[in-house]
């Protein structure tokens, strides 16, 4: 049962709505100055020009309510604004309080063009999860009617309270509605880790750049059919990812030196990488790739990205050729995971701060091991399995995710 401890005090609720203009808030809240009221609560929310003010205030019961709901009204039409007044009775107030301890959750949409079905489906299974909206956030820019060509994003933050009735099926549902309606949907714990994330691992193959380097070899080599048939019996499970690495390179046998640097020249990386390692650079982010493919065009990336760590496998080179062997262990799933922990470790940091980005099935074990663990354009499997899913968007798009504004992105 609720105690009520202060119950010698009225509670009003005021909402003024008008258009924006500057002195509008500081004139009201004075008049609640100059009243000695408390207050309880405040919003505020400003869309193309139109103002939203809310204000909750207690007033003791002896002293007088008509003066300062007198002077509110009054000073509501002198700034042309539209005032509504509401009194709050003491227990629901109470109650409205104690709700203020549940688990906090972030959904995030982002979309080429938000539209009304994307908002109605997501805050249905919001809904259906016995979850209530707390707040609704623009992340992104204001989208020009002139100047779209298309490639803006629209993305939008929902604060959610409440803890789901079932997350697996509710994160089910974000997928069904993001594979039906081509906006990607993210639902995470508003914690204090979301907040103070540090460092962002990547794949690089699929991932930072849209290809596959062996692919691009193999090519070169005359022997991407060869390749690509170990590959589908790998996808098959008939060969573990060290087996069908070793075969692969085997096959790249003889193939000069100096290819390597034509394909790192040609290397396409994918959408916003270049945006997305600008900003986290400059928000003191460290950044990894840790990768089943190779050294030379991770530290190609390294140079061209600002990347701070690269771990993937090393082709051995003899006399300007390669031998169609590797230096040192193989890079896979496991391995992978272990040098995310250790890169954790290092930089002293939980796992929790960690971010992890891959779209293959090797990249699982670090996905499913770091804090936001992020299937990028990944296969069926890889989205169904990890915690997030980005399939619509670019790699700039992790950064809402991480709650910058667009404001807040380097360019």
């Amino acid at each position: 049962m609720i105690k009520m401890a202060n119950i010698n005090k009225e509670l009003i609720l005021i909402n003024v709505q008008g258009e924006d203009k500057p002195g509008v808030t500081a004139a009201l809240t004075k008049i609640l100055a100059d009243h000695n009221v408390d207050i309880l609560d405040i919003g505020q929310a400003t869309i193309h020009n139109d103002l939203g003010l809310g204000i909750l205030f207690s007033i003791p019961k002896s002293e007088e309510t008509s003066p300062v709901l007198k002077d509110l009204l009054f000073k509501a039409y002198e700034l042309g604004m539209n005032i509504k007044f509401n009194p709050i009775l003491p227990k629901d107030y109470e109650k409205w309080v104690s709700q203020h301890g549940k688990e906090r959750n972030i959904v995030t949409l982002m979309a080429r063009r938000l539209q009304g079905s994307h908002l109605a489906k997501v805050t249905s299974i919001i809904s259906e999860q016995g979850l209530n909206i707390d707040k609704i956030t623009r992340l992104s820019g204001r989208r020009s009617l002139k100047t779209d060509n298309g490639n803006t994003i629209s993305v939008v933050e929902l604060s959610v309270r409440g803890v789901p009735k079932d997350v697996d099926k509710l994160k089910r549902d974000f997928l069904k509605v993001s594979k039906e309606s081509e906006v990607d949907i993210a639902f995470q714990e508003d914690n204090i880790y979301r907040r103070n994330r540090r460092l962002v691992c990547f794949d690089m193959d699929s991932t930072l750049i849209q290809t596959e380097v062996i692919d691009e070899l193999a090519r070169r080599a005359g022997v991407y059919e060869k390749v690509s048939a170990i590959t589908e019996a790998a996808m098959r499970g008939e060969l573990d990812f060290k087996q069908s690495f070793e075969k692969r390179i085997a096959l790249l046998k003889g193939l000069d030196e100096s290819v390597m640097k034509e394909v790192a020249d040609n290397l396409p990386l994918t959408e916003g990488a270049e945006r997305l390692f600008r900003s986290l650079k400059k928000y003191g982010y460290k950044t990894a790739i840790l990768s089943g493919g190779f050294t030379y065009f991770g530290n190609y990336l390294k140079t061209k990205l600002d990347i701070d760590y690269v771990f993937a496998n090393e082709l051995e080179v003899e006399n300007g050729k390669l031998t169609g062997r590797h230096v040192g262990d193989i890079v896979d799933g496991s391995k992978k995971a272990e040098m995310l922990k250790l890169l954790a470790f290092k930089e002293d940091i939980h796992l929790e701060q960690v971010i992890a980005v891959g779209d293959g099935a090797n990249d699982l074990p670090m996905i499913q091991l770091a804090g936001l663990g992020i299937a990028f354009h990944a296969k069926p499997k890889v989205k169904a399995t990890a915690q997030h899913a980005i399939s619509v968007n670019g790699l700039d798009t992790i950064l809402y995710l991480i709650g910058l504004r667009e404001s807040e992105i380097v360019k």
